[in-house]
């Protein structure tokens, strides 16, 4: 297999790519890296010096990829599939790395924050991550209003970024109930058959997300 996606089912960062690899039908090997395991985390840090996941390795190409938005462009100029995830008209383009990085920095990293001091037995330390994460909801729900994805008319890379974050984050603040657009949003991304495959590939694995409780049960097949 010439492309090899290390990853973890778990991680909102790969299930970043993932979503770009099957909305593209690009055909991949993935390599399930458990960092909790000495002897998988040396390895996977022969690959990735940072010990960050995903990392996307290209025999054919002779490069390993870093950085999930980098990894999609990459996958985007290199292994075209049949979907595109960036547009090829500049201004539209720079629009979909602003809401990439706009869910990355402002959905995802808070997410992980409040999750990380969940992880580490204090819930206090949670306020001001929940508190930016209620700002970005404002935010996006008013960007969302009259939209059907976050950047143009077609799904691109900011949505692949935009659903594993907010799936993560309505576990940690869930949305208001005055962000209606930002609600309809979240539920067209769970809608998406590349987004509900990754969900559903991550069920299994949402045992051991330390806000497990808080995850609507249609997420992890616990529905009677």
């Amino acid at each position: 297999m010439t492309l090899v996606l290390h990853s973890h089912p778990l991680s909102s960062f790969c299930h970043k790519v993932l979503i770009a690899l099957y909305e593209a039908e690009t055909a991949f090997e993935a390599q399930l890296v458990d960092l909790g395991d000495p002897e998988g985390r040396a390895a996977f840090l022969k690959i990735s010096p940072w010990g960050k996941m995903p990392a996307l390795v290209d025999a054919a190409g002779g490069r390993t990829v870093f950085e999930t938005s980098i990894i999609i462009e990459y996958l985007d100029r290199h292994h075209p599939g049949a979907r595109r995830m960036l547009p090829t008209d500049e201004d539209a383009r720079l629009e979909v790395r602003l809401w990439d990085r706009v869910f990355d920095n402002y959905v995802q990293h808070p997410m992980q924050a409040a999750v990380s001091a969940t992880l580490a037995g204090e819930p206090e330390r949670m306020a001001p991550h929940a508190a930016a994460l209620e700002a970005s909801y404002a935010r996006i729900d008013a960007h969302m209003t009259g939209r059907t994805w976050a950047a143009g008319d077609d799904f691109s890379l900011a949505d692949c970024a935009a659903a594993p974050g907010l799936f993560y984050a309505a576990a940690v603040v869930p949305f208001p109930a005055e962000h209606a657009a930002l609600a309809a949003y979240f539920e067209r991304l769970v809608a998406r058959p590349s987004v509900a495959r990754v969900l559903r590939e991550a069920q299994p694995w949402l045992r051991f997300f330390p806000l497990r409780d808080r995850v609507a049960p249609r997420f992890l097949g616990d529905e009677a």
